[in-house]
């Protein structure tokens, strides 16, 4: 969803505004690689303030952020928002590197941009992790008091105010959705089976959080009791998403286009299902990851990766898969770890520290 524009698509693409968010966001914000294995943190928020210095960095933070005009508007009118999207863009790199850690393509940010312009699994499960960061950072930003206009769910009999003073503020999702929705601004996309493509897997991406929302009750009473109940929304933890989305891209569906006589406009079709007629093709399902065209190996270094030569590998697991055949290198090492931990009074804990040879298997060239 924030990905570099792509020009071999239609100006009309749904998602094209967002793909200049990601790609030219990328260069200061990650200047690192990320293995996927950090902590998940926020950055630093503004929060809403009054202070003039405050405000004058929040519109900085906002120019910084290659948006289209009526995007800066709203990024602007909005304190907090700079950064829920710079959480957004950081929360879906982290899982997406976290999910793919012992694939061969472990959507690295090399190649990336040549990778967008293809319509391949990967492609499809960059856009519904992104879409999914950033409902899921919206809506969370909102029940933490980080955006000025809007705070949290809008659940029945549970005002504001006194889901502060429990500490029950749940993630305010329909804000969340409402807001991105006003943000891409919907186009019509056409016949363009690529926009087709994309929208269906943003949508994908956005209905996994959906899907994660459940409701949650908190008791208050005298000894535990539960004299006062009160209940919330709250959005499932990024990681179970994650691990859900790349279920999906599992399980992806290829799909190509096809015309509807009822209603005389294109839409996306796919394998036949048992339950379909052969002469009518089945549609994907709203939570199915679909492409248009296979996925290169990933093995030597390309455009879209640089292989899998030196990366490490599990012998037992993933070594002949990662590798391609090449075989791999096996490395002995010395690694120091914390052992041995007590706690002393009063508090801290005190640990000895312990050495062990390790065995490392990484793919030969």
């Amino acid at each position: 969803l924030f990905f570099h524009f792509l020009n071999i698509l239609p100006s009309d693409h749904l998602f094209s505004s967002m793909t200049a968010i990601f790609h030219n966001s990328l260069l200061f914000l990650f200047p690192f690689s990320l293995t996927g294995k950090e902590a998940l943190t926020h950055f630093p928020s503004l929060g809403p303030s009054t202070n003039s210095a405050q405000g004058k960095v929040h519109v900085k933070q906002c120019d910084l952020l290659k948006l289209s005009r009526k995007q800066k508007r709203l990024c602007r009118r909005e304190p907090g928002l700079a950064e829920t999207l710079r959480d957004a863009i950081r929360l879906g790199i982290m899982e997406c590197q976290y999910q793919f850690r012992s694939e061969r393509w472990n959507c690295s940010l090399e190649g990336r941009t040549s990778l967008l312009k293809r319509g391949f699994k990967e492609t499809a499960f960059l856009y519904a992790v992104s879409s999914a960061a950033l409902t899921h950072s919206l809506a969370r930003a909102c029940s933490a008091g980080r955006m000025e206009r809007c705070t949290c769910d809008d659940s029945p009999d549970l005002e504001n105010r006194k889901a502060w003073q429990w500490g029950v503020c749940g993630d305010n999702l329909k804000y969340s959705t409402k807001f991105l929705k006003k943000f891409l601004g919907q186009k019509r996309i056409g016949k363009d089976l690529r926009a087709k493509v994309d929208i269906h897997n943003t949508n994908v991406g956005i209905k996994a959080v959906k899907n994660g929302l459940k409701t949650t009750c908190k008791c208050h009473g005298v000894s535990g009791s539960c004299a006062v109940r009160t209940c919330w929304k709250q959005l499932s933890p990024f990681h179970e998403i994650g691990r859900l989305l790349k279920l999906r891209y599992d399980d992806a569906v290829k799909v190509f286009s096809t015309t509807n006589d009822a209603v005389g406009h294109s839409e996306l079709a796919g394998p036949q299902r048992q339950s379909h007629s052969p002469k009518h093709p089945a549609s994907p399902r709203s939570t199915d990851l679909v492409y248009v065209e296979d996925s290169p190996s990933f093995c030597r270094p390309s455009k879209y990766s640089l292989g899998t030569a030196g990366r490490t590998c599990s012998r037992e697991g993933n070594c002949d898969s990662m590798c391609c055949g090449r075989g791999y290198n096996t490395q002995s090492r010395l690694v120091t770890f914390s052992c041995h931990c007590q706690v002393q009074w009063c508090c801290y804990v005190e640990c000895q520290q312990c050495m062990q040879e390790e065995v490392v298997y990484s793919c030969k060239q």
